[in-house]
């Protein structure tokens, strides 16, 4: 059974840094194209960053530079790097993930992706 579990949720001061960890179950997170969203209160849940199985990895524009994704194959696991949070970047962070397929390797469309984890708080005060 495909699980998600996302953990490293916190309140940061602006310009501090977080990482946000997912651990995966069922799967190996090497064969799965994973993502991670996030969704403010009110806001519509959007695309953050993104990693292809060959490890690969890009992110939305309103994060690059600060955002990096990786994943620990040892560990089963998918992080993100948060840097220079700014108020803007609160929100509730989701990991998903979604078996390889045609029609590309990454999507902001949240219907894309097949699992999904039930998320970690992150709240940056300025």
């Amino acid at each position: 059974q495909v699980q998600l579990v996302e953990s490293g949720g916190n309140s940061v001061q602006a310009g501090g840094s977080l990482r946000l960890s997912c651990q995966a179950f069922g799967f190996t997170v090497s064969s799965y194209y994973m993502a991670w969203f996030r969704q403010a209160p009110g806001k519509e849940r959007e695309g953050v960053a993104f990693i292809h199985t060959n490890g690969l990895g890009t992110s939305a524009d309103a994060v690059k530079g600060r955002f990096t994704t990786s994943r620990d194959s040892a560990k089963n696991s998918l992080y993100l790097l948060m840097n220079n949070l700014t108020p803007e970047d609160t929100g509730t962070y989701y990991c998903a993930a979604t078996p390889p397929g045609t029609g590309g390797w990454y999507s902001e469309n949240v219907r894309w992706y097949q699992y999904w984890g039930r998320g970690t708080q992150v709240t940056v005060s300025s």
